[in-house]
């Protein structure tokens, strides 16, 4: 926790005069989608609040806001924790990510389409596949599907969709070996890129229905896997 403590107090450089809860709610929200705040984490007020130099009531109203987006759950008399999801939650975090992602694809219009976002997602993946970084290639993965959603060029869907990532980091978190989870989908964005570079949008839509179709699958299955384990006497 004294490390998390100590990347939030360097986020303080982010919130200006004009900081609201929904600032630090941004901010909190991109640590639980970087990862680091696990699921079941609680969250001290008195330890985040002064790392980002908040008052109290504006930390529990971004707190508040994460709840509603079910990133975070408040527990009587215990404090507030972040969510531990459930295999219907997972089910329903890919059936928002296969409805938006593909329609996003779907729905480009005529080439060329503005891939940058997309390139250096492939290349930070690259990157922490070479320094055998299997969290951060998962991170590296979620940044390349944020960027494609970008492609869109709607900030309603960005806003719908920065949730569903940093729930999908929550699922992450149960995987047992994250580099069997991970590793293959880098050739398979670098295979969605390449039809997107080549103009082929119904390729590319093909390919990412069945990533994420497999994905989804693989990640069930580590959870019901995890979820009997648990429950075993």
């Amino acid at each position: 926790m004294a490390e998390e403590l100590r990347g939030l107090a360097g986020d303080r450089v982010l919130l200006g005069r004009t900081s609201t809860a929904e600032r630090v709610s941004d901010i909190l929200r991109s640590r639980i989608s970087e990862g680091y705040f696990p699921p079941g984490t609680r969250l001290s007020e008195d330890s985040i609040g002064g790392a980002l130099g908040v008052s109290r009531n504006t930390l529990r109203e971004a707190f508040r806001l994460l709840t509603h987006e079910r990133l975070l759950i408040h527990e009587l008399n215990r404090g507030v924790f972040v969510r531990v999801l459930t295999v219907e939650d997972v089910e329903d975090i890919y059936r928002t990510r296969s409805l938006v992602e593909c329609a996003v694809v779907r729905g480009l219009g005529e080439p060329p389409y503005r891939l940058d976002g997309l390139v250096s997602a492939v290349e930070e993946g690259r990157t922490a596949a070479a320094e055998h970084d299997w969290k951060g290639l998962g991170t590296a993965n979620i940044h390349f599907h944020r960027e494609l959603v970008a492609l869109a060029g709607s900030e309603r869907t960005d806003e719908l969709m920065r949730s569903v990532f940093a729930e999908l980091r929550l699922a992450f978190h149960v995987v047992d070996d994250p580099r069997r989870l991970h590793e293959p989908y880098l050739a398979r964005n670098g295979r969605i890129l390449q039809a997107l570079q080549a103009g082929d949008r119904r390729d590319a839509e093909r390919l990412l229905e069945t990533y994420l179709a497999d994905s989804l699958e693989r990640v069930v299955e580590v959870y019901r896997r995890r979820v009997g384990e648990e429950g075993a006497p």
